[in-house]
């Protein structure tokens, strides 16, 4: 089975037009001002707008109030909410029927009891992404380039629903990645950019066609 690809913290028409040629899965947006990558409802409205069947539209948000995520719902549709901050599962469950959005959560890892902690979101969330825990030091939950130590896995497995592989991947080394893990779904992000928040569009292509030449196996994360 191909794995899917989660392209995230998309900005400009030229990353949406080469994320959809290179037959991205999920199209990421992010809300959260410290990131390089932030952008206002309207333009992710524009950049998502008339998706391809298949092709969802992902809202990343951080710890977000009810407000807040109302305020980019007025103005754009989302298939999904990515909740990369410390939200419970009762947070994550509260925002799935509040907006009737699936949920992403994301989670933090550095040793095997983190991918456990997975399993407290099995009511709540849709698909899990695993990301490597940022520095203490970190303005930021994710994007930070970071990978964490894949054999991980083999200690704890993955929820045997559907889940996502995020942190340090690139085009060099996301088939490595998906052989390891067996993710069935990525995430890129500093992967794919020339710098912070600036996407290039030839390395999305690159990490589209890397991601395509893998089977990933195992598992499932449908759009």
């Amino acid at each position: 089975m191909p794995v899917a690809v989660k392209t995230c913290g998309l900005s400009d028409r030229r990353a949406v037009d080469a994320a959809l040629a290179g037959g991205a899965r999920f199209l990421g947006f992010v809300f959260f001002p410290p990131s390089p990558r932030d952008i206002s409802p309207g333009r992710a409205a524009t950049l998502s707008a008339a998706l391809p069947a298949g092709t969802a539209s992902v809202g990343v948000v951080v710890d977000p109030d009810d407000d807040f995520i109302d305020a980019i719902l007025s103005q754009t549709r989302l298939d999904y909410i990515q909740l990369h901050g410390k939200e419970s599962p009762a947070r994550a469950q509260a925002i799935r029927a509040r907006t009737g959005c699936r949920i992403i959560k994301a989670v933090s890892v550095s040793e095997a009891s983190d991918i456990a902690r997975a399993a407290a979101y099995r009511e709540s969330a849709d698909l899990i992404l695993f990301d490597a825990k940022p520095a203490a030091d970190a303005s930021r939950p994710g994007g930070n380039a970071e990978a964490f130590d894949w054999q991980l896995f083999e200690a704890v497995p993955p929820p045997s629903s559907g889940w996502l592989l995020s942190g340090g991947l690139d085009a060099g080394n996301v088939g490595e990645a998906v052989r390891i893990t067996r993710a069935p779904a990525v995430d890129v992000s500093s992967g794919i950019e020339s710098a912070p928040g600036r996407k290039d569009p030839a390395k999305i292509g690159a990490f589209l066609a890397a991601a395509a030449a893998v089977d990933a196996g195992a598992g499932e994360a449908s759009a």
